[in-house]
């Protein structure tokens, strides 16, 4: 049999299997799931047999592995259209989503560029304003570029004299993008435009005559120049040789384009940051700041000042200043001092600098002048997250942000002369704020360690263990969990759940100590935050097991992936949004690489004992009860590979001995950087919160 007539073969036998699932509809209250040929892989790693029933769904573009989506799609469409809440949460969500949008804006000179979306458009457009009063012109609309309405658009640069903008478009979800310049008072393009591409950054020269950006491609990535009116394939690369895949390289232009600046990081959460510089109006060499220490940096530049945030002999980080006169780090000077909030962020505006800071995981931005006395602080008496202030030094305008869970986003304009804020946008939604409230309670871990988790809930709520409740949470790769505003956590507060967001130990609400808490050989302390987060909620009557769902994506996903195969007791349903769940392997595709530095390698013998533990994919066990579990992912994620979610799907639905569904939710446009259109953000929305409306048995 050639290769052809085995995948036919293949196709044929998902389709009867598919077929005998209908026909057995009528004895059954749901239909089978297709069933996936089996053909096992046996890898030897370090002297142990790894077997792999499904390596052969790692090939995407197969015919057999398309053949099997389309029946995996059926099968969740099957159960999804017909659940009875779906049309009156399609109304809900519809109400939430489909609304008008202004984003805080970028400022050059007198002119202010932005984000705009009426509540019937289905994606954000570019605009610029002359003036903070005046109209708003279109520079990209991005309905134009596709049929399916599945390209977005955004900036990446805007110059000095806010005369050329530099901005992408992406196609579906990917990270891939077209790098393209736009003269802003003609409307046309410049010539200059990049690829589709996987960049970093963007710079665009302060004369113009050029810009610097960063690729990556196969060996790692590069910093390259590109001279305006010349070829791209021309294009000089002026750093990056000998860094190897696993080491991110961008670059960045300071305010006053006098300095580029190049920053090396060791993957996605390393712990060491190389940091070099070059004088472009003197065109001078590229020097070295700082790369014979093991901390991580963030610099903002002002004249020939530094402005140095970093965990240097601070693990809950600190702010320093140099002089770029006298870079060297041992003339630095400590500036604003570790304390017992860590610093989540920093930012220069209106000749001050704005740090936020996270105490228990809830924003302060504290103000301070540039010899680092504290003079003010932007707070709200409400739990939620003020945003970092963005703002040019050289000018008083400054925004910020607001939210909270159910709290919808608000962007402030900010006058940093004389502390004055006023709304300059907000998302108007019909929503009954003074129902709801948020309380941050403490919970122990197995360990012993004490967790912070937020609980959004209705004011009337009865403590009797019955409250339909979804967990969700992250706990990596130094990523804080504040309060965030979310229409998911409306719908199930105005339906009577209980919304659970825990920190979790990997992420950075307390400072790079437990960042690391929660990497390498102690990420099972991640794991078992969550569990002691659900175990709370039970214990103190909020839900039970029948009641409680756990949602995560990305590294969250690889949270929920561990929770339904260490604790399958502990959940009714599972949301599993692009996920990594195959940890032996997932540092071979995509952007792997660069997550090195936070799981280690299962090809290094002191890391694989650690990783094999707990990779989800290998401890799925026949027979055991699994809750629900929809998966969601798509062909457009080309930073977490779909195989992930294609092999856990196939490897759990011929496991589970429960009767509760295993759905994949596969999409061919979804990936992990958005642009997925309104219209279909509401779909989605839609049959995600009919699947957990249906399990945690909600009317």
């Amino acid at each position: 049999m050639n290769k052809h007539q085995a995948n036919k073969k293949t196709a044929l036998s998902i389709l009867a299997v598919f077929l005998v699932g209908w026909a057995l509809c009528g004895a059954s209250d749901r239909l089978l799931p297709p069933e996936t040929r089996v053909e096992v892989v046996i890898d030897t790693l370090h002297g142990h047999l790894i077997e792999d029933p499904y390596r052969w769904l790692e090939d995407q573009n197969s015919p057999a592995t398309r053949e099997w989506i389309d029946a995996q799609n059926r099968y969740t469409d099957s159960i999804l259209d017909s659940l009875p809440q779906r049309e009156r949460l399609k109304k809900r969500f519809s109400e939430l989503i489909k609304t008008d949008y202004v984003s805080r804006p970028s400022q050059r000179g007198n002119r202010f560029f932005l984000y705009k979306k009426t509540g019937e458009q289905e994606q954000y457009i570019i605009y610029m304003r002359e003036g903070l009063k005046g109209e708003d012109k279109v520079l990209v609309d991005p309905h134009n570029l596709s049929e399916d309405l599945t390209k977005s658009v955004g900036m990446y640069d805007i110059s000095d004299d806010g005369t050329v903008l530099a901005y992408y478009i992406r196609d579906g979800g990917e990270d891939e993008v077209v790098l393209k310049l736009l003269d802003v008072e003609t409307g046309e393009e410049y010539p200059d435009s990049l690829p589709r591409g996987d960049y970093f950054s963007l710079s665009l020269t302060s004369d113009l005559s050029g810009y610097y950006y960063s690729l990556r491609n196969e060996a790692g990535s590069r910093i390259y120049y590109h001279e305006m009116g010349t070829a791209i394939s021309t294009d000089k690369m002026i750093f990056g040789e000998g860094y190897g895949p696993e080491m991110i390289i961008e670059s960045n232009i300071t305010e006053d384009g006098k300095y580029l600046f190049i920053y090396v990081y060791e993957g996605s959460s390393g712990e060491k940051t190389e940091i070099y510089f070059k004088n472009l109006q003197a065109d001078g060499p590229i020097e070295t700041l700082v790369n014979d220490v093991e901390a991580v940096f963030d610099v903002d530049v002002i004249g020939e000042r530094m402005f140095i945030k970093t965990n240097w002999n601070a693990p809950n980080w600190k702010i320093m200043t140099g002089d770029l006169k006298n870079p060297s780090p041992q003339n630095w000077k400590e500036l604003i001092p570790e304390n017992d909030a860590a610093i989540r962020s920093f930012s220069t505006a209106g000749g001050k600098l704005f740090v936020n800071y996270l105490e228990n995981v809830m924003s302060r931005v504290k103000i301070f002048e540039p010899d680092g006395r504290d003079v003010g602080e932007i707070s709200f008496p409400a739990i939620g997250t003020v945003s970092g202030v963005s703002g040019r030094w050289d000018s008083d305008i400054a925004f910020f942000t607001y939210y909270s869970f159910y709290i919808p986003t608000t962007n402030y304009l900010y006058h940093v002369s004389t502390e004055k804020r006023e709304i300059w946008s907000k998302i108007d939604v019909p929503i009954d704020t003074d129902n709801f409230e948020v309380s941050q309670v403490w919970c122990t871990s197995k360990d012993g360690t004490s967790i912070p988790m937020f609980l959004a809930y209705n004011k009337d709520i009865k403590l009797d263990g019955n409250n339909p409740t979804l967990l969700t949470s992250y706990g990596g790769f130094r990523a804080s969990m504040t309060p965030y505003y979310s229409s998911q956590a409306v719908v199930l507060l105005e339906n009577g759940g209980v919304y659970a967001v825990p920190a979790l130990r990997g992420g950075g609400e307390f400072g790079e100590e437990w960042h690391r808490a929660g990497t390498f050989e102690r990420k099972q302390n991640t794991f078992d935050d969550s569990y002691a987060a659900a175990e709370w909620l039970i214990d103190n009557k909020y839900t039970n097991p029948s009641k409680l769902a756990i949602r995560g994506g990305s590294n969250g996903g690889l949270l929920v992936g561990a929770a339904m195969t260490q604790h399958p007791e502990l959940f009714q349903a599972v949301i599993c949004t692009y996920p990594l769940l195959d940890m032996l392997r997932y540092h071979k595709f995509l952007m792997g690489p660069y997550w090195v530095t936070e799981y280690g390698s299962a090809d290094e013998p002191d890391q694989f004992d650690y990783i094999y533990a707990y990779s989800p994919y290998q401890h799925v066990k026949k027979g055991v009860k699994y809750p629900a579990v929809m998966f969601i992912t798509g062909d457009a994620d080309t930073r977490v590979d779909p195989m992930h979610a294609r092999k856990m799907t196939a490897i759990m639905q011929a496991a589970t001995a429960s009767d509760r569904p295993i759905i994949l939710h596969y999409d061919t446009k979804a990936g992990h950087s958005g642009g997925t259109p309104m219209s279909k953000i509401i779909e989605d929305i839609t049959d995600e919160q009919s699947f957990l409306f249906w399990q945690l048995g909600m009317e």
